[in-house]
Formats: C-alpha cells, structure tokens, sequence
C-alpha cells in the first residue's frame, strides 16, 4: 500500500520536474527523495517516472497515477482540516484557478485582501486558460467564463461578460467602422490562437437571435497566442481584435479603443465560482467564496448583461 509521504514526494517531483528541486521545495535531502519514489514504485510495481541525467518525465502510468495522488492528497488535508477544525475558522492552504487575464486583473488583488483577513490562509493560484479539474488537479475553487454544465459542484454566479470586438480609433479613422460582419474581409484583424490549434473563427448573432453563427472572417496579417498582445496590437491600430469585455473595459471607457458591431454581438457569458462540497466545504473556501463573491458583483467590468 503507498505510503501518504511517498504519495506527497511524488507529487512534488512531478510538479518540480526533478528530485532535487522537489526535494529543496519538501525540506528533504535528494537521497530521501529518491528512496520514497523507489519505495512507492516498489509498493505499486509500477514505473510512475523516466528518469535521465537531464530530464524527470512522468510515464504513462505516472500521469494517470498523479491525477490520483492529488484527489487522495486533497482528500486527506481536508479529513486533517476537518479534525483539527477548519471547518469552523479559515486556515490552510486554498487553491484557486481562474483564466490568466481575469486572475491578473481581478482575482489577484481579491485574493491578498483575503490574505490579510485571514492570516491563517495561504493560496497558491494558478491563471491559465483551460478549464482545470478541480478535484483531479487539486484546486478549490475555479472561476469560469461560460456555461456550466450540469454537475456535483457548486456554482455562485458573480457576473456576466460579453464578447466583443474593438479597434483603436486611429484604425477605425484609416479604415472606416464595419457595420455588419459581412463587412469583415475588408478590414484586418488580430486572430487569437487557440491551444492547440489555429485562431478561433468569429462568430455573431444576428439582431434578436441569441444563436451565434460563424460568417465572414476578416483578414488575420497577426495571429498571437496571449490575448495581451492582442490587446496591444489592437491599440496599436493594427487591426480589429475579438476579446471579452472585461479584458478592455478601461481603454474603451478612456476612448483608447471603440467596440463595433454591437449589435451583432453573442449574448452575454455568466461568469461563476465553482467549488465542490457545497455546505460541507472547508471553512477557507466558503469565506473565500462569500468574500469574492461580494467583490466581483460589484466590478462593472462583470455586468454585461444587456
């Protein structure tokens, strides 16, 4: 049977790619480090990594291995948690995950003002633009831009935001305003990577229809992979540039950028917390919730409703 300190080295070997900064990350030495993975391997008869003179890889039953590791990790800081009563007063660690730009200008600051009131909490946040699995990654609470779909968690809706296109008015002066997407191929435009793949198509809803509909593309001279740069480009007046409204709130309400085609644009995108539990939760992650959820409803960069 794995041993819970085997699980944990484990865990921060892969997330560390090697021994010996898992091992300075744990306050263990290298040799220590080594003996608990060789003992866990030992335990499972199983190879969980690669190991090299350069390079720690997870193998194929690591991978699905550290998924495990981590709800079972999880699983017991919480039974700890529980015991030791941080069910009644905030205190561990709490782990948060929301899309890079949001965390950035949102999450963020919310969070080290949550710090300060509760000096028995530490976070560690992870801002990435995919959706991350809470109970397999080990993540609290996740803040997500889009349609929930039906399940376990518990979902506290703190806004809306809605897709939008913008261009710079130096852009607009040199080209002219599209006044309906049909007018696309004649403008340029920032395309925005999507992982993996190439820029994601525009799509729009025609007046009264809440049904988004690809039509015509405009011409992508630029295509980037961070919607920061987009944004940038798009200031710049290189283009038309597809974002979501809280991403350029500032520059348009400082005349920077100008949103076109509104009236085409999608409905709007509920905006979420979402945690599991429900009320069984730890006390860390129902303060957190109730603290953001009061913060982000009163951004106005999240009330896109209509």
């Amino acid at each position: 049977m794995a041993d819970f300190e085997h699980l944990r080295v484990f865990v921060a070997v892969a997330e560390a790619g090697g021994f010996a900064p898992a091992a300075r990350r744990l306050q263990l030495s290298p040799p220590a480090v080594t003996r608990a993975i060789a003992a866990l391997e030992h335990s499972l008869s199983a190879r969980l990594l690669h190991r090299t003179t350069r390079l720690v890889r997870l193998t194929e039953v690591g991978e699905r291995f550290l998924h495990d590791a981590r709800r079972i990790l999880a699983e017991l800081d919480e039974a700890e948690a529980a015991a030791r009563g941080a069910h009644r007063e905030p205190q561990g660690e709490l782990a948060l995950t929301a899309p890079v730009l949001f965390g950035r200008l949102h999450l963020g600051p919310l969070v080290l003002d949550f710090l300060a009131q509760h000096p028995k909490v530490t976070a560690r946040m992870l801002f990435v633009d995919r959706v991350v699995q809470l109970m397999d990654e080990g993540f609290d609470v996740a803040l997500r831009i889009a349609p929930l779909p039906d399940s376990s968690f518990t979902a506290v809706r703190v806004g809306s935001v809605r897709r939008v296109v913008v261009a710079a008015p130096d852009y607009l002066a040199r080209h002219g305003e599209p006044r309906t997407p049909a007018e696309l191929p004649a403008h340029r435009a920032i395309g925005i990577a999507e992982s993996g793949g190439g820029p994601a198509r525009w799509m729009f809803a025609a007046p009264g229809d809440a049904q988004p509909r690809e039509t015509a593309q405009p011409v992508l001279p630029l295509i980037v992979n961070t919607l920061e740069v987009a944004i940038e480009a798009a200031l710049a007046g290189h283009g038309l540039a597809r974002v979501l409204s809280y991403q350029v709130r500032e520059a348009v309400a400082a005349g920077r950028l100008c949103r076109v085609l509104r009236a085409f644009e999608p409905a709007p995108l509920p905006v979420h917390l979402l945690y599991p539990e429900g009320r069984q939760a730890a006390a860390k992650v129902r303060a957190f919730v109730d603290f953001a959820a009061q913060r982000l409803r009163g951004e106005a960069a999240l009330g896109e409703e209509g």
